[in-house]
């Protein structure tokens, strides 16, 4: 049940949007660049005359890449500024840490990057990938001739929620698509993991052992350059022991001093585009570094889509009101960077394409395959026994995050 508290709302000067993304911390790495991107996407709605007669106002905070922060934080957020949205979050840890926060206050908060599904909340839109949108896929393409036929598996995360249920989710798949438990090997490290050398030496083990070897890498935050770097040193080819990330993408290879070409990542949209779309996009952001940077990459992307849908649903509702603008965002469209027409669904997550991208010798990623339509999300993960039984649709009034299906409604 809600709380009584009212919704979060601006004042009537302007219209308040919160930026939640760690700025300093092992995260920053990842989530600086959102809050710039939430930054960009303010000024140019501002210089068309904001919404509904009102300039928007950002209020930044920094969480620091601590958990128990960003719940802090969010409730700032929405109870001092009255922020009348949030765009926020980058790990699941984060993201579950602000969650009862959203609910208890009935605010709104936009979460641009993939994630383990196996969450539903009215108070959440999920615009980045769910695992049926990138995990399954990318094993899928890793299985078949095109992508090298693996058959032995290294789950490789950041231990933390994200990389824990994803990795149930594809131990459960490849034991369903006849892989012995023997193939596949699961490690976790802490977030922020420097020392790689015994842990890459253990996957060239695992790999030389007679069976085509993939890696699937949830890693989070720095510790990706660290992990690449000992990859390198230890010249781990990518035709060998290709490495599929689901937590790197263009602006993670930026430092990197020699590029992991070869390797791969599996991402709704790639710099490397070919839409008019994407060219505006990413000349949008150059001009807005003055341009800097004319890097982007897909939770970038993922924030562009979540922004430019809740603009739309405040002026269809007429009103900032959370809980007209949660209505006013079902069936929400656009045309994405992608290139793709990608809509909103009554379960708060986007109907997208799926991309696998090779790294190649700039630092960036060529798109090797992709989807030929975009693929609804599924929140609740149909390799998982409980999991499979559930719904989810937060249509009013069948209000729904997680039923038992089958779902009988009396209309």
């Amino acid at each position: 049940m809600l709380s009584a508290v009212p919704a979060a709302r601006a004042d009537e000067d302007t219209i308040k949007i919160g930026i939640l993304h760690s700025l300093s911390g092992t995260m920053a790495i990842s989530e600086s660049v959102l809050k710039d991107t939430v930054l960009m996407l303010i000024e140019d709605q501002n210089k068309k005359g904001g919404l509904l007669g009102r300039k928007l106002e950002p209020i930044v905070v920094d969480p620091a890449s601590d958990w128990d922060v960003f719940a802090e934080k969010a409730r700032e957020l929405l109870t001092k500024e009255k922020v009348a949205v949030v765009f926020g979050c980058w790990t699941s840890a984060s993201r579950k840490s602000v969650l009862p926060i959203f609910e208890q206050l009935n605010g709104l908060l936009f979460y641009p990057v993939q994630y383990e599904g196996e969450e539903s909340s009215r108070n959440i839109f999920y615009t980045g990938a769910a695992p049926n949108q990138q995990a399954i896929p990318a094993v899928r393409f890793l299985m078949s001739k095109e992508g090298g036929e693996a058959r032995r598996w290294v789950l490789l995360g950041t231990d933390y929620v994200y990389p824990r249920t994803i990795n149930r989710i594809l131990s459960a798949h490849l034991t369903e698509e006849g892989v012995s438990s023997d193939d596949i090997m699961t490690i976790y490290t802490p977030f922020g993991y420097s020392e790689w050398r015994g842990i890459v030496e253990r996957i060239r083990a695992f790999g030389s052992e007679g069976k085509k070897t993939a890696v699937i890498s949830t890693i989070n935050g720095d510790a990706n350059s660290y992990f690449y770097e000992e990859l390198a040193a230890q010249r781990v080819d990518a035709k060998a022991i290709p490495v599929m990330a689901f937590s790197i993408g263009e602006r993670e290879l930026l430092g990197a001093d020699i590029p992991p070409v070869g390797h791969l990542a599996a991402w709704s949209y790639f710099q490397s585009v070919n839409s008019a779309e994407n060219q505006a996009f990413i000349k949008m952001w150059a001009d807005f570094t003055q341009q800097r940077d004319k890097t982007t990459n897909d939770p970038m992307e993922a924030t562009f889509i979540g922004f430019r849908m809740w603009t739309q649903a405040v002026v269809q509702a007429g009103t900032t009101d959370v809980d007209a603008v949660r209505q006013a965002m079902y069936g929400q469209r656009i045309k994405a960077p992608s290139g793709f027409e990608v809509v909103m669904n009554t379960n708060h997550h986007l109907s997208k394409p799926v991309m696998i991208g090779k790294i190649n010798s700039s630092g960036t990623f060529d798109v090797i395959w992709q989807s030929i339509n975009p693929i609804r999300a599924e929140v609740w993960s149909r390799y998982l026994p409980d999991s499979a039984k559930r719904t989810s649709d937060w249509t009013f009034p069948w209000v729904c995050g997680g039923c038992i299906e089958p779902t009988f409604h009396d209309w």
